[in-house]
């Protein structure tokens, strides 16, 4: 398997560019050159940098002043030493997130052009950072029925990125919010530059406890890490709509260890092995409603597997956005976690 070099261990910037009220306010004042310079003293060697259309364009497709602040994330990566990921989070007519009311990219080609169109603007602006900067197509297709689709369409907006800059790497994920199941149905690589990416929470009972857009999730419902595997497949019945489980494979009186995770992250290995591309795993996080201690447990369980398998990865998130990792309610266990990410 190929190895995605120079974006080995990571960290999301949510919340900035991205899932966010869009205002000069949060531009200017979420993310900071000094928090970039903490991301760097953590030993980590890059960041992922979510941004959403709203940023650089109108409701009519006019370009921006908003591409200033890319400008700034790539200058500040940069002067501290690394490397980043561009992801465009939501494109005009798609969102992962059902509340940003954006619909028919999947079905009308007007919105694919626009998104073509955007992405070659990203390629002139910025593959001259090839060295330093990657491109992440599109964050989490939903259904899977848009699989073909995005196949064709993913294909054509690499082979136009490419034609602009030639030498810029390239993420690309599937259905069911880039996951793992999805990485098979994904067209097979046809150029070196394509690296297939996947987002990793689970057991999202676990993850996501809690969690208010979780659909049938109680929000009072807490978990420890460390929970039978029974317990795991009770909870997620009771209050998840979890399209699949994996825990009837295991004893169900033993408890959650890595094993399980072995099993999922290594579905993802088998098929970048088998076409010989490189993985990457996108997003990977812990509801800040977990206890620190279990969070941290969840995580070093994790990263340990990661490790042993060589998959390079950036951690969701930094701050805020329900997973931030600088907020006061990890500061117990913040040091420990920060050498594994």
């Amino acid at each position: 398997m190929k190895k995605f070099t120079g974006y080995t261990h990571g960290i999301n910037l949510g919340g900035w560019l991205s899932q966010c009220d869009h205002t000069t306010d949060r531009y200017e004042n979420f993310i900071k050159e000094e928090d970039i310079k903490t991301i760097a003293s953590w030993g980590l060697d890059h960041i992922r940098v979510p941004v959403d259309y709203d940023l650089v364009e109108t409701t009519t497709g006019e370009y921006t002043d908003g591409f200033k602040y890319i400008d700034r994330a790539v200058e500040w990566a940069g002067k501290y030493g690394l490397n980043m990921i561009l992801d465009l989070h939501k494109t005009f007519g798609y969102s992962f997130d059902d509340g940003e009311n954006e619909e028919g990219f999947f079905e009308n080609e007007s919105y694919q052009e626009r998104f073509y169109k955007l992405w070659e603007e990203f390629a002139r602006r910025y593959g001259k950072y090839h060295d330093r900067l990657c491109f992440e197509l599109l964050n989490e297709v939903t259904k899977k029925e848009y699989c073909e689709t995005w196949n064709r369409i993913a294909h054509k907006c690499i082979d136009k990125i490419l034609a602009i800059a030639p030498d810029v790497d390239i993420l690309l994920g599937g259905y069911y919010n880039n996951s793992i199941e999805a990485l098979k149905d994904l067209e097979k690589p046809w150029n070196e530059h394509i690296i297939y990416n996947f987002h990793f929470y689970e057991p999202l009972i676990f993850t996501h406890q809690g969690g208010y857009w979780v659909e049938g999730m109680n929000v009072d419902f807490r978990m420890p890490f460390a929970s039978s595997y029974a317990d795991y497949s009770k909870f997620t019945e009771e209050n998840t709509a979890q399209h699949s489980q994996g825990y009837a494979d295991f004893d169900q009186n033993a408890m959650m260890d890595a094993e399980y995770f072995k099993r999922r992250i290594g579905e993802a290995v088998e098929v970048a092995r088998e076409r010989d591309v490189a993985l990457y795993c996108g997003e990977y996080g812990v509801i800040d409603l977990a206890e620190p201690e279990d969070r941290l447990a969840w995580f070093e369980t994790v990263c340990g597997v990661f490790d042993e398998y060589d998959i390079c990865r950036a951690a969701w998130s930094y701050k805020e956005m329900d997973f931030g990792l600088v907020d006061k309610c990890m500061d117990s266990v913040r040091d420990k976690l920060v050498k594994i990410l």
